[in-house]
């Protein structure tokens, strides 16, 4: 690494000789995965008074002191920045002998074996800076330069959770071992640890950039128990309620010897922690944990082979399906000190499947729970109206926002937890929305300025290790630039991004046809050089989310981004005060709608989902609404054509429903959005806790592009946002659709605001 330019308050200090790693990597090490565990002793004579390091790793660390989990991390960086976190170490060193631990999770440069949203640079490492103090003046070292231990973990295996897409690369085969017992408490035998390799130098040749501080919280935990038992399996050798006293933490449970046991519990709703397993003896016996969103039925949908869905309880018809950690217990475990299985990333479950085969000695299971992770979210907005399936819908989008913030932005935390453009922009939304928080949005579109490409467009996800590039959802991210606006006017973040902005917008500007609007730039998924994905409509899943007009040439919905990316570009830049620039965006929008107005509109008067295709989408005429590329009666009578005869038109799925609200809301036509609720319906009617990816596939039970209703209440139905840049102005202008009453408290960046509202006949009461 470069040392840090001290003149950035972000950049840090790094001192030369504190990266480390085992001395012998071998080959075979470089191209798999790999946990390493290192250890450091310190004696502290007095009372400790100050402890606090810099730490950063390659991959992943797990830090702990005394045994005790203090810090995971660090953040996600990619090829251009690295991230360290600064811990305090204090709340847990005391007098005497203390145990600095770090589990690294080393993931190789092959990027099909490690985790799509983790970068992970040529050289793996460890590194700490940093000191301890006590009472007496003293000053310990725990730089990693000094008196550090490290041991690569033999027995630890990540397994690949598919054959078709594999992009966590987070399930282990895995072990304990006898040299493993008390690794993390003094006095300890190191036999068999080795003094680590001191990279003399780490340069920018090897490394994505300077250290830079996290730019954002740490994520809470907070230790949680399972709820209940589902269903016992044929061998569960106890009762229920004796199950659910071991799960409450009232009791143990000894499996004898030779014996196959197995038990189906729930945590209660979708979750995303870290699991506990604390055991005594049993060497030999095997567990498999399984981890799953739902009971499935049985049979597949689409080329990814989803497993079929219903009631998410239904244990009489259906089985758990999902992703399975596998341990052997060492045996060392005692009353006094159990042997423990943690893996090391959380999981996302709602029901586990827990399954042991002893061998020639009892196991005794001494607790099972887990640790809840998350983005620190506060949600200060309360709101409620007068359709009835609110209040519930309300609870699992919260929840569905909550599972889908870590580190990042994530799709959805059980199936690929990357931070994908589309997903993102309204999950900032209703984040603005719920918290007024902005400190994972500014990451987040700070994560896709740094993944523009030579060409302009961005990664269709950031931080993402490899390239893979949906040229529509470059468009989102400047929606994001355009929210944050509206929302917080940081004109210096603005001006930072517009670079970017202007590169996306001229990709689209060299990539016109001769009659001026949007050339195909893109196609099938896996077939050309970008995928021109717009949505899961059931209709386009032959054509992998695309209008099957892309089969003949261009894609109008393609033009249709290009026009609302250079609109809401042009506000910014009139924020600004780029006059001239403004002016070129406007012409350049004008100019593509008249083509589109000229070569796409058919004899109907809808848009066509390609230059004079008669093919025609809800998508095509809500995004036309949008960007005023059909106005007056002609779009709202498109609209209504979409609605009325939905099997003759492609629908916007959920991913797309916060688009096809608002051109709703533009025409005057919000009453409509009655009947789209009982999506949202079904899914409580399926025992769903979480929003899911769509009402087809049903492929993730929580995808947060799904928690609209963050947004419609408080944003719209109580009318709370802003109107000028920065919450400089604002309107509360209640949307009253087909509700009666309306009443909350909505959150804004200048505080609190109270809405009530309520209907009277012909009469609006707002209070």
């Amino acid at each position: 690494m470069n040392l840090g330019n001290k003149g950035d308050h972000n950049k840090m200090s790094d001192k030369k000789f504190n990266w480390i790693w085992l001395p012998t990597w071998t080959a075979e090490d470089k191209e798999n995965p790999a946990l390493v565990l290192f250890r450091k002793e310190v004696e502290i004579t007095g009372t400790p008074i100050a402890g606090k390091i810099t730490i950063s790793a390659d991959s992943r660390y797990k830090l702990y002191v005394n045994g005790e989990l203090v810090e995971v991390g660090p953040s996600k960086g990619d090829r251009q920045v690295w991230y360290a976190d600064d811990v305090e170490l204090l709340p847990f060193l005391k007098k005497g002998k203390n145990v600095i631990a770090v589990r690294v999770l080393r993931y190789p440069t092959i990027q099909s074996k490690g985790c799509f949203g983790i970068y992970r640079t040529e050289y793996p490492f460890l590194y700490v800076e940093g000191d301890a103090e006590d009472n007496l003046g003293r000053q310990y070292t725990l730089d990693t330069s000094e008196g550090w231990l490290g041991r690569k973990d033999e027995a630890f295996h990540i397994v690949s959770e598919s054959d078709l897409f594999a992009p966590l690369q987070i399930l282990e085969n895995t072990g304990g071992s006898m040299w493993q017992k008390g690794w993390m408490k003094p006095g300890y035998d190191t036999t068999g640890w080795a003094l680590p390799y001191v990279y003399p130098d780490m340069n920018r040749a090897c490394s994505p950039g300077n250290l830079e501080k996290r730019t954002i919280p740490f994520l809470y935990r907070k230790n949680r128990k399972f709820e209940k038992v589902m269903q016992l399996g044929e061998n569960a050798l106890f009762a229920k309620e004796e199950w659910e006293d071991f799960l409450f933490g009232k009791r143990s449970l000894c499996i004898p010897e030779k014996s196959t046991v197995s038990v189906e519990i729930s945590a209660g709703e979708e979750m995303t922690g870290y699991l506990h397993l604390l055991m005594e003896k049993g060497s030999g016996a095997r567990i498999k944990i399984l981890q799953s969103e739902a009971y499935v039925l049985g049979g597949e949908i689409g080329d990814l082979k989803v497993p079929l869905k219903g009631d998410r309880v239904d244990m009489e018809h259906g089985y758990l399906d999902g992703f399975t950690d596998q341990y052997k217990c060492a045996g060392y475990g005692t009353v006094d000190e159990p042997e423990s299985y943690e893996p090391f990333w959380f999981r996302t479950f709602r029901f586990i499947r827990l399954e042991i085969i002893t061998q020639e000695e009892p196991l005794i299971l001494q607790k099972f729970d887990y640790t809840e992770t998350g983005y620190p979210l506060e949600v200060k907005t309360k709101a409620v109206a007068s359709d009835e399936r609110f209040a519930k819908i309300w609870e699992i989008s919260e929840r569905t926002l909550r599972r889908c913030m870590h580190e990042t932005y994530e799709d959805c935390p059980f199936y690929e937890q990357l931070q994908y453009a589309m997903d993102a922009r309204t999950q900032i939304l209703y984040t603005y929305a719920v918290a007024a928080d902005d400190r994972l949005a500014r990451r987040c579109m700070e994560d896709f300025r740094r993944s523009q490409r030579y060409d302009g467009l961005l990664n269709c996800a950031a931080p993402r290790y490899d390239v893979s590039v949906i040229p529509g959802f470059s468009i989102y991210y400047i929606l994001m630039l355009y929210d944050h606006m509206m929302y917080f006017g940081d004109k210096e973040l603005l001006e930072k991004h517009l670079p970017t902005v202007e590169g996306i917008l001229n990709f689209f500007h060299f990539h016109r046809s001769k009659d001026g609007y949007v050339d195909k730039i893109g196609g099938l998924n896996g077939k050309v050089r970008f995928w021109s994905f717009i949505d899961w409509a059931v209709e386009w899943a032959d054509t992998t989310g695309i209008p099957p007009a892309t089969l003949k040439g261009p894609v109008t919905m393609e033009s249709l981004l290009y026009i609302l990316g250079l609109q809401k570009a042009a506000k910014i830049a009139e924020y600004l005060g780029r006059k001239e620039l403004k002016q070129i965006l406007e012409l350049r929008a004008t100019a593509v709608q008249t083509a589109v107005r000229t070569f796409c509109t058919g004899p109907n008067g809808m848009l066509q989902d390609g230059p004079g295709i008669n093919e025609y989408s809800q998508h095509t005429q809500v995004f036309a609404v949008l960007t005023d590329t059909v106005t007056g009666e002609q779009g709202k009578q498109n609209l209504r054509e979409t609605i009325l005869h939905k099997e003759q038109y492609p629908q916007c799925s959920v991913a797309m429903a916060y688009y096809l609200f608002r051109a709703l809301e533009k025409k005057g036509m919000y009453e409509l959005t009655e009947s789209y609720w009982d999506i949202w319906k079904k899914m409580i009617e399926k025992h769903a806790t979480t929003c899911v990816e769509d009402d087809v596939q049903e492929r993730s039970d929580c995808h947060a592009w799904g928690a609209l209703l963050l947004y419609e209440l408080p944003s719209v139905i109580l009318g709370v946002r802003p109107s000028k840049p920065g919450y400089e102005d604002m309107e509360v202008k209640p949307v009253l659709g087909y509700l009666t009453w309306a009443k909350g408290e909505v959150i804004t960046p200048k505080g609190t605001i109270q809405v009530e509202w309520n209907k009277d006949g012909e009469e609006v009461h707002i209070f």
